[in-house]
């Protein structure tokens, strides 16, 4: 019985090694020692749907399907004599034979439940390390909201062949797709161009029929002077260099003591910083380490009359884990900002998260009136999470050409780079909660997260959560001709068209080589023909600005998630089918009284069991959830706010406390940071709803943002 036993472990232990070749960093044929120190010992579940591979030097590697997972764990437990759990996420029955298989000591190919393959109708997805990449993508029909991500093995001679016919395929494919988008653009200019020549020729200004018009006069003459006045400042002080002198020249501050270190004309460079120090502010980053390896970007706004930036190493990541022990009571005493402010002095932390293919530089290209300083100078202690990839695609141990550094998607961002981000800020500052103010994707990677079916938990961690033109079911825009011809191709050609990597990384390329005036023009056409939106309640002189912080580093998938033919484009929401919608349309038409759409002032005392348990039942969010405070933009043809605000006012979501609503009938998509009265329309409201619904401990220790001092607090 006992060599039954020992032989059994040693069959155990040869498959467990050929598993756990093709979920490892490289080829058993490499190095040995490289090898062996980067080859998957385990697959760790983040959540019961995300597990992540570790690495037997304690490097993460990104998700993997499901059932791999729990194979690879399987053979572990059996390799090492113990019995194994099929662990925390429920498996279906062809995954269970799968399982048998497996501990049988038949390696499964990864049979695919659900739709056919590409290539001569195959239904068979294989996950051999020297496998086509064409047979490691998924099927063409998969679950449809979160569809399983491509398994690709470690880097071998035929892998790196397939990489490279993908990446020249895409490359000029998209860039035929960007020619025509541009070309697009251009035309649909030409009479706007000319109805503006026209108004030239008749002797009228165009711009006077801008909302702002005045006001924009107002301060572009003011930039202009302020550039003047910093450049007589510059030559004074370096003539009093030149002489010898070396008394120091007064300060010179704005009306709100504030004391610019940056000031000219704008050179238009992607650097928050720099125009942090135009508003006498300034900006340190952090890189955060998510729990799949990913190095992302944190960027810390801080005043540097009270705030030291600290070393580079307290700025570096740390390991792959979230929330720490003791991380609050750490951080008030050791954190960045913890130690550096005193109990009734601390800011209160808030995060802010940007939209889809920006970054967070996104609020901070409106000078004064940025999102971002103006809450910084409001009294709170500000950052701005940056998701995976940006500007600089970071992972402990993938290489950008490797395909497994590409293979996410929103899924990814919510359950992965959120919680990394929001553990590094209460890290850093020793408070339990923070406020979250999110715009577009930003938002929609938070409802994802936040799903009772994702991670939760996270809810806990967040006092309140601002979106600002909340993404959560699709607008009219998804109709448009170019987002339907990637609708209607499938993943396999999706690929072919837009790669396996980046998503049209040319349109970075041109970032860097075209002017900056140049580069926010291109971009501002580029994204107008493509969005529907219109610059009208912006200011003029900046839009070149806004462009610098966009587009970034994103991957072909997350990009085949929202526009290809499986996922938002097809369900038009972010967490519920079609179908699902339709029901909910045909009970929101019915115009007799029904319990379940309650509006968000009918108490649940008022409303019969049942109806609470239906609404329960199909409720996206649980009792973990925090508070929410929607800015909804009314002539948003990108998103439909409205429709999720039905559905909290419906009473679809019992346990969602939602804290204030705001539809901006004039606003459309990016107007809810960008447009001149941003901040008197939202601003100042999120301002004032993070601050009532911080916890009374919380305020204690902080002081109270500008604007607060009379406020009324729950």
């Amino acid at each position: 019985m006992a060599t039954k036993v020992a032989r059994n472990r040693d069959d155990a232990a040869t498959r467990f090694d050929r598993h756990a070749e093709k979920l490892s960093l490289l080829s058993h044929h490499e190095e040995s020692e490289r090898v062996s120190a980067t080859t998957a010992v385990q697959a760790r579940f983040v959540t019961p749907q995300d597990p992540v591979i570790e690495t037997a030097d304690g490097g993460r590697l990104p998700a993997v399907p499901l059932i791999e997972a729990q194979i690879l764990n399987k053979l572990k437990n059996e390799a090492e004599g113990r019995p194994f759990d099929v662990g925390p996420a429920a498996i279906g029955d062809a995954e269970e034979e799968q399982l048998k298989h497996a501990g049988a000591g038949q390696l499964p190919q990864n049979e695919v439940l659900e739709g056919t393959a590409l290539e001569h109708g195959s239904s068979s997805q294989s996950t051999e390390p020297e496998a086509p990449l064409g047979s490691a993508l998924p099927p063409s029909r998969t679950n449809p909201l979160f569809p399983p991500l491509p398994l690709y093995g470690p880097p071998t001679f035929m892998r790196n062949v397939h990489c490279n016919l993908f990446r020249y395929s895409s490359f000029f494919l998209s860039l035929g797709f960007l020619a025509v988008i541009v070309l697009g653009s251009a035309f649909t200019s030409i009479p706007l161009m000319f109805r503006h020549i026209g108004l030239r020729l008749t002797g009228k200004d165009p711009d006077a029929r801008r909302p702002f018009h005045e006001e924009e006069k107002r301060r572009k003459g003011a930039r202009r002077e302020a550039a003047k006045a910093w450049k007589q400042r510059r030559r004074r002080r370096n003539s009093m260099e030149k002489a010898g002198d070396d008394s120091e020249e007064g300060d010179v501050s704005q009306g709100d003591g504030y004391t610019p270190t940056e000031g000219g004309d704008d050179p238009l460079i992607c650097d928050v910083g720099y125009y942090a120090r135009r508003v006498g502010l300034d900006i340190e980053e952090f890189r955060v380490q998510t729990e799949d390896g990913f190095i992302i970007q944190l960027w810390h706004v801080f005043n540097p009359k009270e705030y030291s930036p600290v070393s580079d190493e307290m700025r570096r990541h740390h390991e792959p884990v979230v929330f720490p022990e003791k991380h609050t009571e750490n951080g008030r005493i050791h954190g960045a900002s913890g130690a550096q402010y005193t109990n009734g002095n601390r800011r209160y932390p808030v995060l802010l998260v940007h939209g889809l293919l920006q970054s967070s530089g996104a609020y901070c290209s409106n000078d004064e009136d940025s999102f971002a300083f103006f809450l910084c100078k409001s009294g709170y202690d500000v950052w701005l999470g940056n998701n995976r990839c940006g500007f600089d695609p970071q992972h402990q141990m993938l290489a950008y050409s490797d395909p497994r550094m590409w293979a996410w998607n929103i899924r990814q961002m919510g359950v992965m780079d959120l919680p990394a981000l929001i553990s590094r800020v209460l890290s850093e500052t020793g408070f339990p909660k923070l406020g979250l103010v999110c715009h577009s994707q930003g938002t929609t990677e938070t409802f994802v997260a936040l799903a009772k079916e994702q991670r939760p938990d996270l809810g806990t961690k967040i006092s309140v959560f601002c979106a600002l033109a909340p993404a959560a079911y699709a607008g009219p825009l998804i109709g448009k001709m170019y987002f339907k011809f990637m609708r209607i191709i499938s993943p396999g050609m999706f690929r072919v068209f837009f790669g396996i990597h980046a998503f049209i990384p040319f349109m970075m390329t041109m970032h860097s080589l075209l002017p900056g005036k140049l580069y926010g023009a291109l971009g501002y056409r580029v994204f107008s023909f493509l969005f529907n939106w219109t610059d009208d309640r912006w200011e003029q002189d900046l839009r070149d600005r806004m462009f610098q912080f966009a587009p970034v580093y994103v991957s072909a998938e997350s990009m085949r998630w929202w526009l290809g033919r499986e996922c938002f484009a097809k369900q038009r929401c972010i967490l519920a089918t079609r179908e699902e919608g339709q029901v909910e349309d045909e009970e929101d038409d019915d115009d007799t009284p029904f319990a379940g759409k309650s509006s968000r002032h009918t108490s649940s005392d008022d409303l019969s069991s049942n109806a609470a348990e239906a609404r329960g039942r199909t409720a996206w969010y649980d009792e973990q959830v925090p508070p929410m405070a929607f800015w909804i933009a009314g002539s948003d043809d990108l998103v439909d706010g409205r429709r999720l605000l039905r559905r909290f006012e419906r009473g679809r979501e019992p346990h969602v406390r939602l804290v204030h609503s705001k539809i901006i009938e004039e606003y459309e998509h990016l107007d809810v940071i960008w447009a001149m009265d941003a901040i008197e329309q939202v601003g100042k409201e999120v301002k004032e709803v993070i601050w009532r619904t911080a916890s009374q401990e919380s305020r204690d220790l902080c002081r109270v943002p500008v604007g607060c001092e009379d406020m009324e607090l729950d």
